[in-house]
């Protein structure tokens, strides 16, 4: 035995050994898993990134070895030499790959030492996300970690090797860059070399990219670090990957037809999902009046229908004065509703409450009518032409708000998605992608009251629209769509302006001066001024989607170092204090 290996080569992985290789002599290394001592014979299974096989010791054939396995401890490092032996059929493991065989151990050698880990390296013990977090490379030992950042180099791969066969370019563009407002708060790097100037970290690579078309690479992608300093939850980290994609010379249709491949090809190649394409598309308006929410989850019904017509001449003033305030009256029946007790339903109350609704309107279907506190107010032909929109069935519940179209559809888009989780409706080894088209071109703030760009300032207008520009920008589409799986965006782009004058309109809508917009985007409107082709992209969130693939609820569990929800990395204690002498050198005083 030695500290180290001075003649050993490993043959194989410990998880890819199957019955077919027994009486083969092998070489394996890893980590100690589990041991058993039962006194005569100690087995040990042994881990590595393929995953387990089960090690023998006896002393009748290698005494000096089998004391010496009986040091062994939870995640020493060894590495051994053995006889794959097959296991007798009633110490046959079937949970295992390698569960038919064994390796009976002629020789060992422990490489390193290990501490009691803070926590057990397998896949059932749950471990609060700190503890986790703090030590994440042991977390990133256990088998279902390992699987999630494995999916995702397969992924990557998958991406590389359709978009190389399709004519795609990778470029690189750079990491250190000029601030620019495109939507959340910059994460800022002093220069040392230009005191009291600052790079910005890109939120996206957006005008390198299409530049890159200008400067005629025609097709162009890139996986790509993203940086934005905003409000964390669980599909958003503050630095985070996207495939970035742009082409030249194509219309919204040749983009969304392309990336639909892009997406079969992935989860054929790793997954063994066949997706049916085309996917399905929404327009904006569409998705939010029948799901309430621009990134529907469509694997389950359940949508929203207004009633407002059949209510309109009700004696509830609620309900006949919607219109008249600029109210809308939506109904949602929710499927399986005889489980939802009286308290769960009063309780939806303060679920739709941040959405600005003020209260909820339920009724129970049943075979001889409905149980409402609103029944004595809607007559017989409503109530049963509000059924019948609905499609709700006996023993359904009928949800109903009143409010603003906004307040209307956000909360029962809401409580759309929390009561089918709830009531198990939500098929699970489904992916239903839905494309969301012709967004607004421009949001309306009234606080600053002003415009600003729903996707980018770049994103170009709809050719029908362009007359609204200066009459009515808030009617304009945009030439932008996302594309949704399960109910989370995973990617969104646009076709872009490609003429100097409309982007300099598309400017002044957005309140931005024309010195404003050369002092923050001078370069790149030069650029356009150089023969730019008609050009577009999209950007894919990469851990979303290996998210979802993997089946997980948070974007954590897929990269491999990722901070918590305050932006801390628990692993190495950053972001930390710096000494004065870097401060110094870069001119800056902490206040």
């Amino acid at each position: 035995m030695s500290s180290f290996i001075t003649t050993k080569k490993r043959t194989h992985y410990c998880g890819e050994l199957r019955s077919s290789h027994a009486g083969s002599d092998v070489v394996i290394m890893g980590w100690v898993h589990k041991r058993r001592d039962l006194g005569q014979l100690i087995f040990v299974d042994l881990r590595d990134r393929e995953g387990l096989v089960q090690i023998v010791f006896d002393p009748d054939t290698a005494p000096s070895i089998h004391d010496a396995a009986r040091k062994l401890r939870g995640e020493y490092v060894i590495a051994v030499q053995g006889t794959v032996k097959r296991r007798p059929d009633n110490m046959i493991n079937p949970a295992l790959p390698t569960g038919e065989i064994e390796i009976e151990v002629t020789d060992l050698e422990i490489l390193n030492l290990s501490e009691i880990p803070p926590f057990v390296i397998d896949d059932d013990t749950e471990v609060g996300e700190n503890m986790v977090l703090t030590y994440r490379y042991l977390d990133l030992r256990r088998p279902r970690i390992q699987r999630n950042i494995r999916l995702r180099s397969e992924v990557a791969a998958a991406v590389r090797s359709f978009l190389h066969d399709n004519g795609f370019i990778e470029v690189e563009t750079p990491l250190l860059t000029k601030s620019t407002p495109e939507g959340a708060r910059d994460y800022l790097v002093p220069s040392r070399i230009s005191k009291g100037m600052f790079y910005a970290l890109p939120q996206s690579p957006q005008l390198f990219k299409q530049m890159l078309m200008m400067a005629g690479f025609d097709r162009y992608y890139q996986i790509v670090k993203c940086f934005r300093d905003e409000d964390l939850r669980a599909d958003r980290q503050p630095e985070f990957t996207q495939i970035d994609i742009e082409m030249s010379f194509v219309g919204e249709n040749d983009i969304i037809h392309s990336m639909e491949r892009l997406m079969a090809h992935i989860f054929d190649t790793c997954l063994g999902v066949t997706l049916t394409t085309p996917f399905p598309r929404l327009s904006y308006e569409e998705s939010m009046n029948r799901f309430g929410k621009d990134n529907p989850d469509t694997r389950f019904g359940m949508v929203l229908h207004d009633i407002s017509d059949i209510v309109q001449s009700s004696p509830f003033s609620l309900f006949s004065n919607a219109n008249t305030a600029g109210h809308v009256v939506k109904a949602l029946a929710v499927e399986r509703g005889t489980s939802l007790s009286r308290k769960d339903l009063d309780g939806l109350t303060d679920i739709v409450k941040p959405y600005g609704a003020r209260g909820i309107i339920w009724a129970r279907v049943n075979d001889d009518g409905w149980t409402s506190s609103i029944a004595k107010h809607l007559t017989a032909d409503e109530m049963s032409r509000i059924t019948e929109r609905t499609g709700a069935g006996t023993g359904d519940i009928i949800l109903i708000i009143v409010d603003t179209p906004k307040v209307v559809n956000e909360s029962l888009g809401s409580l759309r998605v929390r009561l089918a989780g709830k009531l198990d409706l939500i098929p699970s080894d489904t992916f239903a992608f839905t494309w969301i088209t012709e967004f607004p071109m421009f949001e309306f703030d009234e606080g600053d009251n002003r415009y600003y760009a729903t996707h980018h300032p770049f994103t170009s207008p709809h050719a029908d629209d362009l007359h609204l520009l200066e009459a009515d920008p808030s009617r304009i589409r945009a030439c932008s769509y996302d594309l949704v799986l399960n109910g989370f965006e995973i990617g969104g782009g646009s076709i872009r302006i490609h003429s100097s004058e409309l982007q300099s309109r598309v400017f002044k809508v957005l309140n931005l001066s024309d010195d404003e917009a050369h002092k923050k985007f001078g370069f790149f409107l030069k650029a356009l001024q150089y023969g730019t082709p008609p050009h577009g992209g999209i950007a894919f969130g990469l851990d979303r989607i290996i998210m979802l693939m993997a089946g997980v609820d948070s974007i954590r569990h897929v990269i491999a170092f990722p901070k918590t929800q305050k932006a801390t990395c628990l692993l190495t204690d950053a972001p930390s204090p710096v000494d004065q002498k870097q401060l110094a050198e870069l001119s800056l005083i902490i206040t």
